[in-house]
């Protein structure tokens, strides 16, 4: 059953009522075909209406849905092969960060992202996505390996920051940031890395600085949460969707101001309507940008990823 958002409770009424419907329907007393198509039609109307004109706080939420596809899922949906990596070689085996090596269609190449999970057992395990040191560690390791092998890297960014607890403090989280980051900026292969959630800090930055990135429809992708801008400028959460408006936070936002290259189309009413469409969209957008691409030299690469950082916010 889809879980609806505030903003849907219109569309949710439309859709409960088209079920009732159904259900009397199915009964045989009477035949109210026609009143449902017409309430269906409505209902595909709103829901379009509604989601062609999201406000930034409202394409946070959906961006947070508990039902939109994660790493796991475009993992078994797009790739014929995923042979998992783990460990940092120092001290564990992140499960926030994933990565390994896969195979779409004949070409190899090096899958790393973040799992938020989709229960409460898998959200704990998964540490709601949010990477400890040992993740970005395990993260330059295998792009190490990509770029030993010359196989193209992708990543699939959906967090809402690195894990800010003392532990990860401890050893080091703001270094295997920065060292992630590095190691983004100096790979002599082709890097795609694709907002495909939430893109929160310097937890997606660190696995982001590809020559080329990608945001899903209504992926979101900024410095800070809008809760967080919100308590330090105002004091109070309860600001949020002022925050989220001011800060660009939106595909269609960053696309114009040069931090990303291209918005992959999601299906009306989110990717958690339909997530088989939507990985099926970032299949085709990985694969384009791929061909592109691997026609270019190691050093001209680089220069295309120096570039792109160094334009932004230029005037």
């Amino acid at each position: 059953m889809t879980s609806y958002l505030d903003f849907e409770k219109p569309i949710a009424a439309l859709e409960a009522r088209i079920l009732e419907l159904r259900d009397t329907a199915d009964e045989g007393s009477l035949d109210i075909e026609a009143e449902i198509e017409k309430l269906q039609v409505k209902s595909a109307k709103m829901l379009s209406d509604t989601y062609g004109k999201l406000s930034p706080w409202q394409k946070t939420q959906v961006a947070r849905h508990p039902e939109r596809p994660h790493f796991k899922d475009f993992i078994a949906g797009l790739f014929d092969e995923f042979i998992p990596l783990g460990g940092d070689r120092s001290f564990g085996d992140d499960q926030a960060i994933i990565g390994g090596f896969a195979k779409l269609g004949d070409r190899r190449l090096v899958v790393i992202g973040h799992e938020k999970g989709d229960d409460t057992e898998s959200r704990l395990r998964h540490n709601f996505g949010m990477g400890k040191p040992e993740g970005y560690r395990k993260a330059i390791r295998l792009m190490d390996m990509a770029d030993r092998f010359s196989l193209p890297v992708l990543t699939l960014v959906d967090t809402s920051g690195a894990f800010p607890g003392v532990s990860a403090e401890e050893r080091g989280q703001a270094e295997a940031i920065a060292r992630s980051t590095e190691k983004c900026l100096s790979l002599g292969v082709p890097m795609v890395a694709i907002i495909v959630g939430e893109g929160g800090s310097g937890g997606a930055v660190a696995l982001a600085a590809a020559e080329r990135v990608l945001m899903f429809e209504h992926a979101v992708y900024s410095v800070i949460s809008p809760e967080g801008c919100a308590s330090i400028l105002w004091r109070t959460g309860d600001k949020a969707d002022v925050a989220a408006d001011a800060m660009q936070i939106t595909a269609q936002n960053l696309k114009k101001l040069g931090v990303i290259e291209r918005i992959i189309q999601e299906p009306v009413g989110g990717a958690h309507r339909d997530p088989a469409l939507a990985i099926a969209s970032l299949g085709k957008a990985i694969v384009e940008e791929f061909e592109q691409l691997e026609k270019l030299d190691r050093e001209e690469l680089r220069r295309l990823r120096r570039e792109k950082f160094l334009e932004i916010g230029a005037l």
